[in-house]
């Protein structure tokens, strides 16, 4: 894969060049930043914003221009507030089918999600965090071992009744979706698909189909059908063979921001730089994907990018940050990761 594509990527995701203006622009702009990682996600959308201002992601998702969810492939995004419910109906087809399968052998039933839901609308009118909700849960008769508590919040949820908005005491708390988003966009069918083929592929491209079905868990006739839509808007990229989609702008923003896209940038674990993608290998040599992801445990390291590639990891340590090289670094890469040490938000 040529080496142009992960620089076309950081330069199409704001990670270098121009930044946006703040989280919520960085989120509409990616339109979902993996989250179950909350303070990489809070990390995440700040890197790509002009002030690089943790505090401001969360003071987004304390206004409701911000939540975090379960809108697609079963896994926690951070989305503007109002691409929630239209993206969720979307996307969330198939974990939802296999959650109605795996409810049975949990013991669960329609009438417990039902019995939830109730709780959660009488508990969740101002925010509820967690443990607490959990609680209310079993108070009602409710079982919450064994996943059980988890399987009915991601159903609820899923459902488009809860999703994580405002902080309490420092965690971010399960709320009313329909009563905390105040302004939610109506998409449906063959529009939302076409949203949601041009949004990624704009944020994100340059990318493939099988990257695009990857990242929202849908059929690929299905994304192709989108593509088909709104390909007048994007510029086709091929390499080796292969078809990529971006925003016809990037080639022209990467030849300005060049030096910038090349230099050091240090990403938390799960960035959609990583994570927004099937095939990975323009930005993670297949050698090194180990160390990204040791085990194969799905836990996804913070990583060092130089000239768009991961060449290392790095890690919040009490006395600072602790980074790890593979390999050997010039002495100038050393001195631009300190830079960026420093310029962590």
């Amino acid at each position: 894969m040529a080496p142009e594509v992960c620089l076309l990527r950081l330069v199409a995701q704001h990670v270098a060049g121009p930044p946006l203006a703040d989280p919520v622009t960085a989120a509409r702009h990616l339109l979902a930043a993996q989250g179950q990682d909350a303070a990489g996600v809070v990390r995440s959308l700040a890197v790509r914003s002009r002030a690089r201002s943790g505090q401001e992601v969360l003071d987004a998702y304390d206004a409701g221009t911000l939540v975090r969810s379960w809108p697609m492939r079963g896994s926690l995004h951070t989305v503007a507030a109002e691409d929630l419910g239209w993206l969720q109906a979307l996307a969330s087809g198939r974990p939802r089918a296999a959650a109605a399968r795996r409810r049975g052998q949990l013991g669960l039933e329609e009438n417990d999600v039902t019995t939830a839901e109730r709780v959660s609308e009488r508990v969740a009118v101002d925010g509820i965090v967690r443990a607490d909700l959990l609680a209310a849960f079993r108070s009602a008769g409710l079982p919450t071992d064994a996943g059980r508590g988890y399987h009915l919040i991601v159903e609820l949820a899923q459902r488009g009744r809860l999703c994580l908005g405002p902080l309490l005491s420092g965690e971010q708390a399960f709320i009313l979706a329909d009563a905390w988003i105040g302004s939610p966009r109506r998409l449906e069918g063959e529009e939302a698909l076409a949203e949601l083929v041009q949004r990624y592929l704009l944020g994100h491209g340059p990318a493939t189909v099988a990257d695009l079905a990857r990242w929202a868990g849908l059929p690929l006739g299905s994304v192709r059908s989108g593509l088909a839509a709104v390909r007048d808007r994007l510029e086709l990229l091929e390499v080796d063979g292969t078809e990529y989609w971006l925003d016809p702008s990037v080639p022209d923003r990467l030849a300005t921001h060049r030096a910038d896209a090349c230099r050091v940038h240090l990403l938390p674990g799960f960035d959609e730089m990583i994570l927004g993608y099937a095939d990975r290998t323009a930005t993670v040599p297949p050698e090194h994907s180990e160390r990204i992801v040791p085990g194969g445990n799905g836990v996804f390291r913070p990583t060092v990018l130089v000239d768009g590639i991961v060449v290392g990891t790095w890690r919040r340590t009490r006395t600072g940050v602790e980074v790890e090289p593979f390999g050997t670094w010039r002495p100038e890469v050393q001195d631009e990761v300190r830079r960026a040490v420093d310029a962590l938000p």
